[in-house]
């Protein structure tokens, strides 16, 4: 099996079929090196290719929350009251500087993650109302 460098989707792609017949190779073979040496090359691609985002800070906290089956209720412990909790879930009230360093310390959710640029909804509004126009009559004269 000749190895090359991955230059584009074509190389990428033969790459991962090269990976899915050597997937079974035992180590201390060739076909097991050849396996370790794509590997790496198709790392190095996708990081420069297909990086992953950090995800939305809201949707970080979201799915901690999930994954740890906590309800808003246990949120208030690392947020703060249970208005406070509703405001920054629904995208009313940015993160302070020490909720971000209480759901890092209570969740594990990376500062990076939780510092990332996203959206606030004014207060008032919904997600639903703030897609919609303000529809004004007419003034005949």
């Amino acid at each position: 099996m000749q190895i090359k460098p991955i230059k584009s989707e074509a190389d990428y792609e033969d790459a991962l079929a090269a990976i899915s017949r050597l997937f079974a190779a035992k180590n201390g073979t060739e076909e097991y090196d050849a396996l370790d040496i794509l590997t790496t090359l198709v790392e190095s691609y996708e990081a420069k290719r297909h990086p992953v985002l950090p995800p939305d800070p809201i949707a970080a906290i979201e799915y901690e929350a999930e994954k740890r089956g906590l309800s808003r209720k246990d949120l208030t412990k690392v947020i703060g009251s249970s208005g406070r909790v509703s405001e920054v879930l629904s995208r009313q009230r940015p993160l302070s500087i020490s909720m971000i360093r209480r759901l890092r310390e209570s969740l594990g959710i990376p500062a990076e993650v939780l510092i990332s640029k996203y959206s606030i909804r004014p207060r008032g509004r919904s997600a639903a109302s703030t897609h919609k126009k303000k529809v004004v009559p007419a003034i005949h004269g």
